[in-house]
């Protein structure tokens, strides 16, 4: 079993570190908040990484088979709510509600 004073010196330099890594982004990117270019992303982006995410969970969806339809319908339903109520943890949610129901129960293999 290690010393104890090397295992303080072990979880301070863990500390240290850990601290470091997490205050230095803000420190150094500090002079970026007021750029035209992070305030353009900050609300283009949110839409661009849903698309993606669609994307890439539908991507290998086989369109022609019966299990295909509950992830259309959680979609369809996660679409919906977000028109209806203009809330994105209601949507998401929902949809994923939809999803598991749909999954586990009608379309269980």
């Amino acid at each position: 079993m290690p010393d104890t004073r090397y295992l303080l010196l072990a979880a301070a330099v863990s500390a240290a570190v850990n601290w470091t890594l997490r205050a230095v982004p803000f420190t150094v990117l500090a002079s970026l908040r007021a750029s035209k270019t992070l305030q353009y992303l900050s609300v283009t982006m949110p839409s661009g990484i849903m698309v993606i995410l669609l994307v890439y969970c539908l991507r290998d969806l086989p369109l022609s088979q019966a299990p295909a339809i509950a992830p259309l319908a959680a979609l369809a339903a996660t679409v919906g709510l977000h028109l209806w109520r203009r809330n994105a943890l209601l949507s998401i949610l929902g949809g994923t509600t939809v999803h598991v129901a749909l999954a586990s129960t009608v379309f269980a293999s």
